[in-house]
């Protein structure tokens, strides 16, 4: 009878403990934090359609039919622009009436009309909003109303501490019903939909259309999450929904407060991650870092870095890959010197680079070489599953590229090959081996008989395709 004594404590403690675990009810929270949290009303004006387009198929034998009935109401309503109306959520962050949401809510809107919670016995107020700025990579967008008196207001917490497992509400205005709260956990961290700056937190609080832009709170009542999308074959929540964190919104909405937009920095490097064949192939212990694939005029030119450079460390911050590059650039003050650890030549070096911005970079029309398809076979060498070729001048012609390109082309790849599996593929154009300039086929022979000899098990090549550069490490070991 003791086992069953031991076991009926350890049930009421464990009962204990989930309740301890658990808020008694959400009901304070949701009472701190609901006259922050408002709807979104946007108004889009739509160009007419002539004739009864969209009712009934065009041909069909009641297409007259539905023009009369059209002629008979006021005329052809389709030739005239109509007002469309889409709903969506925000929150206010500071009582001057700045308020954050997400930039596909309010994108291409004419109008945007702002409704706050009523509260117990109060009116509904509606304001209208004008857009202080948007940030389409983070869906981010700050707007401000003008409102009578102070407003109430919910700020910033640090998704950082936010934790798989932790309890988090949403609220906002699902598909159009008014205010709404829903309750859930954490279900993971640090998700990747499809932005470079994208930093998600999962969680299966339950979030619809119309949700888009509300908060996401921790039991603080701090905001840690921008309500942005869900995953669900159907379009209504199944438990997968994710919100922005809140350490990329507060970046994002203080730039956007400032400046009107975004500033983020510019390494000016195009980069790709380092594998474990490329990393055995340079010589480095372990597959981190950013791989240098090329280097246009820009910051990184002016400092020194060369394509074939692995990016290990910037601004004091380890580079894991190139997300995490590309995320740790784009929070770097534009203007600011920062020093760049590169794997070079078997050891490191430490550059200095100062940033350029990003924006500005994305605005310069880049010159691009077309695609082509390999021109007759030349001189030739079977290689590595690949057949390759000297650059002459109709290969160069056929392939439109630049007289500065250099290399060997490849005429040929075996679809049994190794290199056929990592795409490579006839016309790409094979600029050096072994991170070394290869002109000649002899050149391409001598990179790998110096692998061979130095005990490698695979030859790095940078290739070229449409313009865009990547490295590529081939097997020397059958």
């Amino acid at each position: 009878m003791v086992w069953l004594a031991f076991l009926s404590f350890v049930l009421v403690l464990a009962q204990t403990l989930f309740a301890q675990a658990r808020p008694e009810s959400l009901a304070p929270l949701a009472d701190k934090v609901s006259p922050a949290v408002v709807n979104i009303t946007t108004t889009t004006v739509i160009e007419g359609r002539t004739g009864p387009q969209g009712i009934v198929p065009e041909g069909s034998p009641f297409e007259d039919f539905f023009r009369e009935f059209q002629d008979r109401n006021g005329g052809t309503n389709g030739d005239r622009p109509r007002r469309s109306s889409a709903l969506g959520s925000g929150f206010v962050i500071s009582e001057d009436g700045y308020i954050v949401t997400n930039n596909h809510v309010i994108e291409e809107a004419d109008e945007i009309e702002i409704e706050f919670f009523p509260g117990d016995g109060q009116p509904k107020k509606l304001l209208p909003a004008k857009v202080i700025g948007t940030d389409p990579n983070t869906d981010i967008a700050l707007l401000k109303v003008e409102a009578p008196a102070a407003l109430k207001f919910v700020t910033f917490g640090d998704s950082d501490t936010a934790r798989v497992g932790d309890w988090v509400v949403a609220m906002g205005n699902p598909l159009g019903q008014g205010f709404s709260l829903s309750a859930g956990i954490v279900s993971a961290r640090n998700r990747e939909l499809s932005g470079s700056y994208d930093d998600y937190i999962q969680t299966d609080a339950a979030i619809n259309r119309g949700n888009s832009g509300g908060p996401l709170f921790n039991m603080d009542g701090d905001v840690v999450g921008v309500n942005t999308a869900i995953l669900s074959p159907n379009g209504g929540s199944i438990g997968i929904g994710f919100s922005m964190a809140s350490n990329v919104v507060t970046k994002v909405v203080a730039q956007l407060k400032e400046y009107g937009e975004t500033r983020r920095g510019w390494l000016g490097v195009r980069i790709q991650d380092v594998s474990e064949d490329v990393a055995e192939a340079m010589g480095l212990d372990h597959a981190k870092g950013a791989l240098v694939t090329d280097v246009p005029d820009g910051p990184s030119k002016e400092a020194g870095l060369q394509a074939g450079d692995v990016i290990l460390s910037f601004d004091g911050a380890e580079v894991k890959n190139t997300r995490s590059l590309v995320r740790t650039v784009g929070n770097t003050e534009v203007g600011k010197t920062v020093r760049v650890v590169v794997y070079r030549d078997g050891k490191t070096e430490t550059l200095k680079v100062t940033l350029g911005r990003r924006e500005e970079a994305e605005r310069q029309p880049e010159a691009s070489e077309s695609d082509g398809d390999a021109g007759p076979k030349v001189t030739e060498k079977e290689v590595l599953g690949l057949t390759v070729g000297l650059l002459n001048d109709k290969l160069r012609q056929e392939l439109n590229l630049s007289d500065s390109i250099e290399g060997l082309v490849i005429l040929s790849v075996n679809e049994v090959s190794e290199a056929w599996e990592k795409g490579l593929r006839a016309g790409d154009v094979i600029t050096e081996a072994g991170q070394q300039k290869v002109t000649t086929i002899s050149d391409l022979e001598s990179r790998i008989s110096e692998a061979n000899e130095a005990g490698r098990k695979s030859l790095l090549l940078l290739v070229r395709r449409n313009g865009e550069p990547r490295f590529v490490a081939l097997n020397l070991v059958e």
